[in-house]
């Protein structure tokens, strides 16, 4: 199992929404649709549980400085610039920055206008990632999202103006296929506006329903109309073939940018290095041994107070893992130091379909073709592991 070296990432979670999304199942703390983060209400919520993040960042095992640091959430916009501006300086006294860090903050269009952006930007924030989801107000409807199509025009527009004026380095969009009633018109009408919007780097996510959540419950009840797996496989071909004419190369499953433009703090979770986690429900992985933080902020806070231990030794994150995140990378896999006939086996299949190829000692996913079927790639490394680990119990018992 290769060993990790100290993390150089750091992913604050900030579990705060105006309201939760139909589709979300993360961990966050609604407080309304007035909520913010210095006054009115909910602000109490915040700065208590601010406190405790801090806490947990000023008693984490020491590190070198960071190159990435990711404030994801929930809505960290809808912090105060003066609070974000603590976490961050929080995190200088502990690990350091490293020159040219990149520093990520999510935003969602309903929870900031221009003037907190910049006042953002001069905390060190450096790149954005605006969580829009969709361009149509009937569709953002259907999703529980407070913003509407004008708000998110109008975020894109100041993100494009603060990236011309050099104030933010770059900024990534957020958009979500195959949603409820989604046709092929409906859908080429979002990329044409995305591309209008000038981000110079997109996530595209599929929508996964999740149990518990209201889509969830709904689709337990019939009453959610999805595509059918050809026309979300279709959109997904469809979404490849634009942005690439668009001059935003695909890097990994969801993940599309210009030159330059790849999320360096995602790219640290697909390449298996480690990183710090720090909040309610986040999951750090210092030395690859994933430990996760409880979901609740009831839990958090007593596992604060129970002295948790940080792991402290080197593990390496297992093979499985390391396979199941690299294949979403472009790079894909490299399964020459593995003892992994029996997965190559698997695979053959679908390398003869086009699925997957192999170059250079690499397994990679095509695309659009291998992206848009990884699960059923990925279920194989998962059935080849548990028969690994069913050999390896075999063969203690011998």
């Amino acid at each position: 199992m290769p060993h990790s070296p100290s993390p150089r990432s750091a992913y604050l979670h900030i579990p705060f929404c105006h309201r939760r999304c139909y589709y979300c199942d993360f961990a966050v703390v609604p407080l309304g649709d007035r909520a913010r983060g210095d006054t009115g209400p909910g602000s109490a919520s915040i700065q208590n549980y601010l406190t405790l993040l801090q806490r947990e960042i000023a008693s984490a095992p020491a590190g070198p400085p960071l190159s990435t640091v990711y404030l994801g959430g929930g809505t960290p916009s809808l912090l105060t610039a003066a609070q974000i501006g603590d976490l961050l300086e929080c995190l200088r006294r502990r690990y350091g920055f490293q020159e040219g860090a990149e520093i990520t903050l999510e935003m969602d269009p309903a929870s900031f206008d221009a003037d907190q952006l910049t006042d953002v930007l001069l905390t060190g924030v450096n790149r954005v990632s605006l969580g829009g989801q969709s361009f149509d107000d009937a569709a953002l409807e259907r999703m529980g999202r407070r913003h509407r199509g004008k708000d998110l025009q109008e975020a894109c527009r100041w993100m494009r103006e603060a990236f011309r004026s050099g104030s933010l380095h770059s900024w990534s969009l957020d958009l979500i296929q195959s949603l409820p009633g989604q046709t092929l018109d409906a859908w080429r009408d979002q990329l044409q506006q995305a591309s209008r919007s000038e981000a110079p780097h997109l996530s595209v996510y599929e929508l996964t329903i999740e149990p518990g959540t209201v889509f969830g419950k709904r689709h337990a009840k019939g009453q959610l109309t999805l595509p059918e797996e050809e026309e979300a496989l279709h959109l997904m071909a469809i979404t490849s073939e634009h942005l690439s004419k668009a001059g935003l190369s695909r890097y990994e499953i969801s993940s599309y940018a210009r030159p330059g433009h790849a999320s360096r703090h995602n790219r640290v979770y697909w390449s298996g290095a480690g990183w710090w986690g720090f909040g309610m429900g986040a999951t750090a992985a210092p030395w690859g041994e994933r430990v996760a933080r409880p979901r609740t902020r009831e839990a958090y806070a007593e596992w604060l107070e129970a002295d948790i231990k940080h792991p402290v030794s080197p593990q390496g994150l297992p093979v499985d893992d390391l396979l199941l995140v690299g294949l979403r990378r472009r790079e894909g896999v490299d399964l020459r130091d593995l003892d992994a006939a029996g997965l190559v086996r698997r695979w053959l299949p679908f390398q003869e379909q086009g699925v997957l190829s192999k170059r250079a000692g690499r397994w990679c996913l095509s695309d659009p073709d291998g992206m848009a079927l990884s699960n059923r790639v990925l279920l194989e490394v998962v059935l080849w592991w548990e028969e690994q680990e069913e050999g390896d119990r075999i063969q203690s018992l011998i």
